[in-house]
C-alpha cells in the first residue's frame, strides 16, 4: 500500500510544474513536467475520483503541463489536424470508445466455490460498462492526448527538438545513479520512498544480480529509457561542436555501460542498431530507417492476427541466441494467441475495461492470461478502430517525416531525425511491451508538427522570441545577450 509519502508528491506536482513554468521556457517546462514525473512519482499510486479518470503520474503531470500552457501563460494550442488522415486518426481515437462503451453492457459472469459452510457458490462477475462511464473514458483519451498537443504546438521547432534530446540525456545520466545503486544493493528505493514494491520481485533478478526498476513500472522500462537517452547522447555528440562535443560522446559512453549492467536483450540491440546510425547515417536514412520500424509496428498485428507470422523460426532463432529469453518469448506469444482469440469476438470495438478483454477461467474467474504488448492490450480494449487510431497517430507522423523531409541539406535537422527514430523503435518495442508513455506522447507530437511544418515548407531554423518577464534566469537560460550556457 503507498505511504503518505506517494500521496503527497502527487498533490505536490501541480506546485512543482507551476515552478518550472515560472523558471523554464515553455518548451524545457512542458518536457519537464512530463518527463520528470514519469521518471520520479510513484507507480500504481492514484486518487479514484468518481466520474473522471485515476489521477496518477500519467494524468496529474499531462493535465498540468497543459493547464498551465492554457490558464497560466494563456498560450494558444492548435488541437485540430491540418491533414485529413490525421483528423480522421483524431476523432477515431477519442469517439471510437463511445461504441465500446455502448456494446459492453452486458457483465460477465462466472461462479466462484463459495469457501462459507452456508452457502456453496458465489457469483462473480465482471461489471458491464455504463453510459456514465462515457464521461471517464472520453477524459482518459483527452487527457492521453494533451502532451501530444503540446508537442506539435511548441517542441517541432530547431530549439524544442534539442530540447528533447537534451532532456533524455540528463534524464538519463541523473537516473543511472538510483540504477547502479539498485544494481548493487537490490531495487529497495520505491519500497523506502513509497512504501511498497511496484512489481513482482522476481523479475528483478537476473544471471545472479539485479536489474533496477527504480520508479518505473518494470525493469525493461528503465532500460528501454536508458537506451534512448544513449541515443540522445551520441546524437547530441555528432551535432554539437568543441567541448559540449566531447561531454556528450564520454556521457554516452558511461551511459551505455550503465545500460549493459540492466541485462535487458532488447534494449542493448537497439542501442546496437541505433547508435552506429546516429553517429553515421544521414538524416534521409535515419527518417527512413524510422519509417520502416514504424511500418513493422503497424502491420505486425495484422499479420499476428491472420496466422502470418513465422512463430516457430523466430523460436528457434531465439533459443539458439539464449534458450531463456525464448522460453519468454514463447510464453508472450502464448498469450497473445489466447488474447487475439478473446479479441476476435469483438473484433472492431473491443471489451473496454474492467479486465474484460482479459481470459478468464469461467468457473473460478481466476485471470489466465497477462497481456504484455502494447498493442494487444488496446487492440483487446478498443478492437480494430481504437488499435488503428492510437498507432496511426504515433506513426503517421513518422511517415510523414519520411515523405516531406526536404532534400536540401539546410532545412534538414540531425535533432528532428533522432527525435524520429526515438518514436519509431518506441512503437517497435510496444510489440512486445507496454511501454507507450506520456513522453512518447511528447515525441510524437513534435515529430508531427515538425512533419506539418515541412509540409508548408516553413522555416524551422528560426527560434521564438522572448517574451520577456516570465523567463528569468535559470543553469539553462541565463539573462541577458549572453550566449547560451547548457549543461551539455
Amino acid at each position: 500500500m503507498p505511504n503518505p509519502v506517494a500521496y503527497l508528491m502527487l498533490i505536490l506536482w501541480p506546485g512543482v510544474s507551476l515552478m518550472l513554468f515560472l523558471r523554464l521556457p515553455v518548451e524545457r517546462a512542458i518536457i519537464w513536467t512530463v518527463l520528470a514525473g514519469y521518471l520520479l512519482l510513484p507507480q500504481g499510486t492514484e486518487f479514484d475520483l468518481p466520474l473522471v479518470p485515476d489521477m496518477d503520474k500519467v494524468s496529474i503531470p499531462n493535465v498540468c503541463a497543459f493547464g498551465m500552457v492554457v490558464l497560466l501563460l494563456k498560450e494558444r494550442v492548435r488541437l485540430w489536424p491540418e491533414t485529413w488522415t490525421m483528423r480522421v486518426l483524431l476523432l477515431g481515437f477519442v469517439l471510437g470508445v463511445v461504441p465500446t462503451v455502448l456494446t459492453n453492457r452486458e457483465p460477465i459472469i462466472f461462479s466462484l466455490l463459495g469457501v462459507s459452510e452456508t452457502q456453496l457458490f458465489e457469483v462473480g462477475s465482471l461489471p458491464g460498462l455504463r453510459v456514465i462511464d462515457l464521461f471517464s473514458v472520453l477524459s482518459i483519451q483527452l487527457i492521453t492526448l494533451m502532451p501530444f498537443f503540446l508537442g506539435r504546438n511548441f517542441l517541432s521547432r530547431e530549439e524544442g527538438m534539442r530540447d528533447l534530446l537534451v532532456a533524455l540525456a540528463l534524464g538519463g545520466l541523473a537516473y543511472s545513479l538510483p540504477a547502479l545503486f539498485e544494481i548493487r544493493l537490490s531495487p529497495q528505493l520505491h519500497v523506502w520512498i513509497y512504501g511498497f514494491f511496484q512489481h513482482d520481485f522476481e523479475q528483478m533478478m537476473r544471471d545472479g544480480g539485479f536489474r533496477p526498476i527504480v520508479f518505473l513500472p518494470h525493469a525493461l522500462w528503465l532500460a528501454f529509457f536508458l537506451m534512448t537517452s544513449v541515443v540522445s547522447l551520441m546524437a547530441l555528440s555528432r551535432a554539437e561542436q568543441g567541448v559540449t562535443k566531447a561531454r556528450a560522446l564520454v556521457a554516452g559512453i558511461y551511459l551505455l555501460g550503465v545500460l549493459v549492467l540492466c541485462k535487458s536483450l532488447a534494449s542493448m540491440l537497439y542501442a546496437m542498431i541505433l547508435v552506429p546510425g546516429v553517429l553515421f547515417a544521414s538524416e534521409r536514412a535515419m527518417v527512413r530507417v524510422a519509417f520502416l520500424m514504424a511500418a513493422v509496428a503497424v502491420i505486425y498485428p495484422m499479420l499476428r492476427s491472420n496466422g502470418w507470422v513465422p512463430l516457430d523460426a523466430i523460436l528457434e532463432r531465439a533459443e539458439a541466441f539464449n534458450p531463456d529469453r525464448a522460453q519468454s518469448l514463447e510464453y508472450r506469444f502464448n498469450n497473445e494467441t489466447l488474447l487475439l482469440d478473446r479479441a476476435q469476438e469483438k473484433p472492431w470495438f473491443g471489451w473496454g475495461g474492467w479486465g474484460r478483454n482479459l481470459v478468464h477461467d469461467m468457473a473460478t474467474g481466476r485471470i489466465l492470461t497477462i497481456p504484455d504488448g502494447e498493442w494487444i492490450i488496446v487492440f483487446g480494449s478498443f478492437g480494430w478502430v481504437g488499435y488503428l487510431s492510437q498507432m496511426g497517430l504515433l506513426a503517421v507522423p513518422v511517415y510523414m517525416m519520411w515523405r516531406h523531409l526536404p532534400r536540401e541539406g539546410g532545412r534538414r535537422s540531425i535533432y528532428a531525425c533522432v527525435v524520429t527514430l526515438i518514436l519509431a523503435v518506441t512503437l517497435v518495442d510496444m510489440l512486445i511491451n507496454a511501454i507507450l508513455t506520456p513522453f512518447t506522447w511528447l515525441i510524437a507530437g513534435a515529430v508531427w508538427g515538425r512533419a506539418e511544418a515541412y509540409l508548408r515548407k516553413d522555416d524551422l531554423t528560426e527560434t521564438k522570441a522572448d517574451p520577456g518577464p516570465r523567463r528569468i534566469r535559470t543553469v539553462l537560460q541565463p539573462d541577458g545577450p549572453k550566449k547560451r550556457r547548457t549543461l551539455l
